[in-house]
């Protein structure tokens, strides 16, 4: 199936869920933030919230500074 990740295309398999597509993306989980269609999927559903054909999942990363 096809999704969005930050606006890129990418082909996941069926019945990814969060969790999943960030394990792929080796995207650490610790200061990382997901939307799915501009809503936020909060920490403890990632396991639970399945993605879907052209879902726009928006990853955003905490950093330092200033």
């Amino acid at each position: 199936m096809r999704i969005h990740v930050n606006n890129k295309a990418r082909e996941v398999k069926d019945e990814k869920n969060v969790h999943d597509l960030l394990e792929e993306l080796e995207v650490p989980k610790q200061g990382t933030a997901v939307a799915i269609n501009n809503r936020v999927v909060p920490k403890d559903a990632w396991l639970s919230t399945l993605l879907a054909e052209d879902d726009k999942v928006t990853l955003i990363r905490a950093t330092q500074g200033g």
